[in-house]
């Protein structure tokens, strides 16, 4: 295996704190973090990663800038993380994205990708929400139909899915909501660590790596 380049793309979660003057910062979340866990647990794997994920973005943001922060870096790996944003701006700036609209905008994403880079292999994460702040329970009508998309997106376009949502509610099972995001959607480190710990697990098994 030659060097690959591996992209990770999406809104606050993933940006969490870049250095957008500086193309090489990873910011200090997940995507660091997975570059820490790769470099530690696969030695010889020679790779490049990429933090493209700016804070408040939703899915028509990264259509704009698809083509700059997405197709021109040819990605081999291409993480996707997107749509809390989408079901938030409904409730603190009325200005709502239908599940439709998402749905529709996200494959369009996945198309424009595999049309630019025919080789590259793409991992879709869920959208997440965690029951710690009362006044996002409400959240749940909107962001369960987006969910729900980003599963059928996978299934019909055969993406390997992390099933974030999921995950996170079993995790805050043991661990109680606050213990991996305060406020519902930004993770802390523990939090963090279960995005990581799932992406290298999908990771490991596309390339063939244990």
């Amino acid at each position: 295996m030659g060097r690959i380049k591996i992209l990770f793309q999406g809104d606050s979660v993933t940006d969490n704190c870049r250095d957008r003057e500086n193309p090489d910062d990873l910011g200090t979340g997940y995507p660091k973090m997975i570059e820490d866990a790769l470099r530690k647990k696969y030695p010889g794997l020679d790779f490049e990663a990429i933090n493209r994920g700016v804070s408040g973005d939703r899915v028509v943001n990264l259509i704009g800038r698809w083509e700059d922060d997405v197709i021109a870096h040819a990605p081999d790996f291409l993480t996707v993380l997107i749509g809390i944003n989408d079901t938030w701006r409904r409730y603190d700036s009325n200005d709502p994205t239908s599940a439709e609209d998402f749905e529709t905008g996200y494959r369009s994403l996945v198309g424009r990708a595999r049309d630019a880079v025919p080789d590259i292999k793409i991992i879709l994460m869920e959208p997440f929400l965690l029951p710690s702040l009362p006044e996002m329970e409400c959240f749940r009508e909107d962001l369960d139909p987006k969910i729900h998309a980003v599963r059928r997106i996978a299934v019909d376009c055969g993406l390997p899915l992390v099933p974030l949502d999921g995950l996170f509610a079993r995790a805050a099972a043991e661990s109680g909501c606050a213990a991996l995001a305060e406020d519902g959607i930004h993770p802390t480190p523990e939090g963090f660590k279960v995005i990581v710990g799932a992406w290298l697990d999908t990771f490991g098994k596309i390339v063939g790596l244990k």
